[in-house]
């Protein structure tokens, strides 16, 4: 859901990276651009190489103990931080790892209450273990896969906390029907036309009955939910409503799993019977012919 507070100051975030331009260029466009041009949110994009003591600016090097790939180097990342940190109480400064927690929704929304966001975005093998340990005050990875950089999953994150501040999808509680909000997969949309090619919009969406909308709405996210991500119900605030449209529905799915067997099962006794009437046919004409 989104953030209640509507007198809160513009989220402000910055991203340390070796790739300042893949973040501006993201965040200038579509909802996060109209966020910043209306004083919502307010991004930039830190460049860590600029913050290495050396001359030619060097941000990584070899791991000590051997092995393969480079590890950044603290100094840079840590002075790059301490210019940006402002040190009030709702900032917080995000390491993106792949050892971090698994981001969700519900870290989005514990994340939108922050005034102020710092992401750590690595390249190369790692990042140096004292950044994680003195620097870090939370890690964060999107998933169970490997990136070249830390630059995308900041983006996912930030467009997700964005999405949560008041006023930035115009309509308020905009956000409140998104997937994994309401803990369960959005029902499906349609728009203009009615009818494309042989594919029609369900009837009920034209009626103009309200509830009956809403009750069609809750039921195909119960639906969906249920054949993509039957995990999430375990954790989903259900209703006394949603408990027997899931009864309903499993019950329809039950009943679909048996057909195919009946009518298999018909089948096959009509095959045995026409192989056994012509297997009778075959003996008479051999005995007749003897």
């Amino acid at each position: 859901m989104e953030v209640s507070n509507t007198n809160r100051s513009a989220l402000r975030v910055d991203v340390l990276t070796l790739l300042p331009q893949v973040c501006e260029a993201y965040w200038s466009e579509s909802m996060l651009g109209r966020a910043r041009q209306a004083g919502l949110l307010d991004c930039h994009a830190v460049q860590i190489r600029d913050f290495a003591p050396d001359k030619h600016h060097i941000t990584d090097d070899a791991p000590y103990g051997g092995g393969v790939g480079m590890v950044m180097k603290p100094e840079p990342i840590f002075a790059a931080v301490e210019s940006v940190r402002e040190g009030g109480p709702r900032e917080l400064v995000i390491v993106m790892a792949p050892t971090g927690v698994q981001f969700s929704q519900s870290l989005a929304a514990e994340l939108a209450v922050y005034d102020h966001l710092i992401f750590i975005c690595g390249r190369y093998e790692a990042i140096d273990e004292r950044v994680h340990a003195h620097l870090a005050q939370r890690e964060i990875s999107i998933g169970d896969y490997v990136l070249t950089g830390g630059e995308l999953p900041a983006l996912v994150v930030i467009d997700a906390v964005a999405r949560l501040l008041p006023g930035v999808l115009g309509g308020e509680g905009a956000a409140e029907s998104d997937s994994f909000v309401t803990g369960l997969l959005e029902y499906p949309h349609y728009t203009r036309p009615p009818q494309f090619r042989e594919w029609a919009i369900p009837e009920i969406l034209l009626s103009g009955h309200h509830e009956a909308i809403r009750k069609w709405r809750r039921e195909q996210s119960l639906r969906r939910t249920l054949a993509r991500r039957p995990d999430l119900l375990q954790t989903a605030p259900l209703t006394r409503e949603d408990i027997l449209l899931l009864d309903r529905i499993d019950a329809e799915r039950r009943q679909k799993e048996k057909s195919p067997d009946l009518s298999a099962g018909r089948q096959n006794d009509e095959e045995s019977e026409l192989q056994s009437d012509s297997g009778t046919g075959t003996g008479t004409d051999q005995a007749g012919s003897s």
